[in-house]
């Protein structure tokens, strides 16, 4: 916590999937901004949809990558990404494809010099062995045109604790892709005391919104909270 997010100005976006002390299953998602344009932003959520939408819709510069659905619901899938691919992986799913099937067709964001990963998650929670998914799609180191597909599968996760990956390692100029593993991160509390611990440990200056879903492990019925640094 203190190296990855509270000493570090710049994590960009981030999505943590895990278990809650009293083994709800929780799924976290913030954003960041530095530019104008990024920071004109908040979450909001309808049936189990988390959007971004602008703060203001006159100050909108560039909408395509910064405007889109962060959370969806596919029965008994909990999908959490920054950027358009929630809608893909959905829309695999109701094909019969795989996460990862899903995600193949992807590529980084082609947002020059960053170029921005896309990160996603999905808690698959159907039957007897439920198990959680993180994925991100960086820039190839030999190619800006081609793209590397990790994923990550976790099917045993101890209550308080989630694993997290972020788009950047650190600020920068260019930023630096995120490296290595997803990393382990406590999940104390209810969904607000979850929710404040995130918000309160990023940056000041740079934290927009972050959203803590709870997800009851029986029904599978879920609630939002939601942080919003400005309003609409």
């Amino acid at each position: 916590m203190e190296q990855r997010l509270k000493n570090n100005a710049y994590p960009g976006r981030g999505i943590i999937l895990g278990k809650s002390d009293t083994g709800e299953w929780i799924e976290v998602y913030w954003i960041m901004g530095r530019s104008n344009n990024s920071r004109n932003r908040v979450f909001t959520s309808h049936d189990g949809i988390l959007q971004t939408q602008a703060a203001d819709p006159a100050k909108v510069e560039d909408p395509s990558l910064i405007i889109y659905n962060a959370m969806k619901e596919r029965d008994s899938s909990f999908i959490v990404t920054n950027g358009s691919q929630t809608d893909v992986i959905d829309e695999g799913l109701q094909q019969g494809k795989t996460f990862e099937e899903s995600l193949l067709s992807q590529s980084h964001e082609p947002d020059s010099p960053n170029f921005t990963p896309r990160i996603s998650g999905c808690l698959h929670l159907k039957g007897e062995y439920p198990r959680a998914m993180l994925s991100i799609i960086k820039a190839s180191p030999f190619s800006e045109d081609h793209s590397e597909h990790h994923f990550f599968h976790y099917a045993s996760i101890a209550d308080g604790y989630g694993y997290a990956i972020t788009t950047y390692q650190a600020d920068g100029n260019p930023l630096p892709s995120f490296e290595g593993t997803p990393f382990l991160l406590p999940l104390h509390g209810d969904a607000n005391q979850i929710a404040e611990t995130f918000w309160d440990v990023l940056n000041d200056a740079n934290k927009i919104s972050l959203a803590v879903k709870t997800i009851d492990p029986v029904g599978l019925e879920s609630t939002t909270r939601i942080i919003n640094k400005y309003t609409v």
